[in-house]
């Protein structure tokens, strides 16, 4: 396959399994609870075990893929994930549910990690941030479908058939990998010209901070905004309706931020505008009785910048250095999400309120702009050096 188009779809599809079997714990952790004799503590852990190898596979994960090629490297990391689940739907062991779960989430770091870099290769150039906000969009999908199927199967059938199902769809990911075809201007890399120079490494840790900070704010929503609503008297079936509403209005706010980043040819202005809302409504969420509304604004506005953002990358690795690139980038991502809401947590219990995790996603989201303008700095510099 030829078309960029149609592989962004594959790419899409691919990346959408991620989603889909990072929900397959929450979606039946009710039959968890009974089957293992476990508690909601026990299933957060669960939960957050997926993100875990990010912080040390994300970086090598790049030089991999750069190793052993885009295809190799992305259908391993697809059947890795596929035997995490085998492994959850098979085991009676608590520790067993645990190994399955890393497994997982060591094979979706490798895939998330390669499958942004053969996205950047197709489209670095043109229509970067529309198709980079198409690309992201698949991890709201990949959950919101998981909402509507997964709980069905989970209790006609147990919570086998669900981690069951999750494998089956890594598995038909491997199927649809195999169309995958690099573009036609992809040289193979040397191992000489795939060092990152330093203002181009600062670039890409800048802007994996800020793909990291935004969505630690982000997930400060759908972490925290249910226990705040339940605060205030919502019932927890409300308070979850209430904050899905985000979810899926994002499903068309991202991709239309790509869109108009890449029609009026402004990303960053679009970007910081956009934080800099989102950054009042999390703040103005706890103090307000306008809860829907807020929630409405933050869903049809959040995604704006999700295509720009992710588009960042592209405009300093070249073809040999994006997979070891895309490394970095992951890698303060994954270290973010995997220390903001530990962060937000312990706030939140010790002032006694989920607001303060609001508070914390809202300066997270506040702090993207500067980082923004530095980044563009870093970038406008290097372009200097490289004309002289």
């Amino acid at each position: 396959m030829r078309s960029r188009w149609g592989i962004l779809a594959i790419l899409f599809v691919v990346r959408l399994t991620i989603a889909f079997q990072f929900q397959s714990v929450a979606a039946v952790a009710p039959l968890l609870e009974k089957t293992f004799g476990v508690g909601l503590a026990d299933i957060g852990l669960l939960i957050g075990l997926y993100f875990t190898p990010g912080v040390v596979l994300a970086l090598p994960g790049g030089a991999i893929g750069r190793t052993f090629g885009d295809k190799p490297t992305t259908i391993a990391a697809l059947l890795l994930m596929t035997a995490g689940s085998l492994v959850m739907a098979t085991t009676e062991i608590w520790a067993w549910q645990m190994a399955g779960r890393l497994a997982s989430g060591a094979g979706a770091v490798l895939l998330t990690v390669q499958l942004t870099k053969m996205g950047t290769d197709w489209f670095a150039g043109k229509e970067i941030a529309t198709a980079m906000a198409i690309f992201v969009n698949s991890w709201p999908a990949g959950v919101a479908i998981s909402l509507l199927v997964l709980p069905a199967i989970g209790t006609a059938h147990g919570a086998g058939a669900v981690f069951l199902s999750a494998g089956a769809l890594t598995a038909i990911g491997i199927l649809l990998i195999a169309f995958y075809q690099p573009p036609p201007a992809t040289a193979a890399p040397t191992a000489a010209s795939a060092r990152l120079d330093r203002p181009a490494l600062l670039a890409v840790i800048v802007a994996g901070a800020i793909w990291g900070l935004y969505n630690v704010g982000f997930a400060m929503i759908f972490s925290f905004g249910p226990s705040l609503l339940a605060e205030r008297g919502w019932s927890i079936a409300a308070a979850g309706s209430a904050i899905s509403l985000v979810m899926w209005l994002s499903v068309v706010s991202v991709p239309a931020g790509g869109y108009l980043a890449d029609r009026f040819k402004r990303p960053f202005t679009l970007a910081v505008v956009a934080s800099l809302m989102v950054a009042l409504l999390l703040a103005w969420l706890p103090r307000s009785d306008a809860v829907i509304t807020i929630l409405v604004l933050i869903g049809l506005i959040g995604g704006h910048p999700a295509g720009p953002i992710m588009s960042l990358p592209a405009r300093v690795l070249g073809p040999e250095t994006r997979a070891i690139g895309m490394g970095v980038f992951y890698t303060l991502f994954y270290a973010a999400m995997m220390l903001g809401p530990a962060v937000a947590g312990r706030l939140a219990k010790s002032a006694g309120t989920a607001a303060v995790a609001l508070d914390l996603g809202a300066l997270t989201v506040l702090a993207c702009p500067p980082l923004m303008w530095f980044f563009a700095r870093i970038v406008s510099v290097r372009s200097r050096r490289a004309r002289s």
